[in-house]
């Protein structure tokens, strides 16, 4: 199932070229595990709902498994601060749904389960 990195970075106002040569690395290190770029630095165009401050990035990767192996490599972390040192945020790996996914089925058991519990629930009886 496919995975994402997804960071919502704060960079300061005037970037350091360490964070050039952070971008022009990061490649170099997502592609031994199937990694690439949905979405890199932009902006929010609009926030419906909520805010959200700072730049997004979105990297895909075939599996959880790889995601967090890119992470966790050597090449990537020599990388990592380039970034930190530069920048706030925060990152975090997620899976993504299956090519099947249905969001009412997903309803439909967390009723389910939300029934179940209430039929477990026993008022006391003293």
């Amino acid at each position: 199932m496919t995975a994402y990195a997804i960071g919502n970075l704060h960079p300061k106002p005037v970037l350091d070229d360490e964070v050039f040569v952070y971008m022009e690395r990061i490649q170099a290190t997502l592609d031994p595990f199937g990694g690439r770029f949905l979405v890199h630095g932009a902006p929010a165009r609009e926030v419906r709902e909520g805010t959200w401050p700072g730049a997004v990035v979105i990297i895909g990767f075939p599996t959880y498994e790889a995601a967090r192996s890119w992470y966790d490599s050597a090449p990537y972390q020599a990388l990592i601060p380039l970034r930190t040192r530069h920048m706030t945020g925060d990152v975090l790996l997620i899976d993504g749904t299956p090519e099947n996914y249905d969001p009412a089925r997903t309803a439909a058991s967390l009723r389910a389960a939300k029934a179940s519990a209430a039929d477990d629930v026993q008022p006391d009886k003293d």
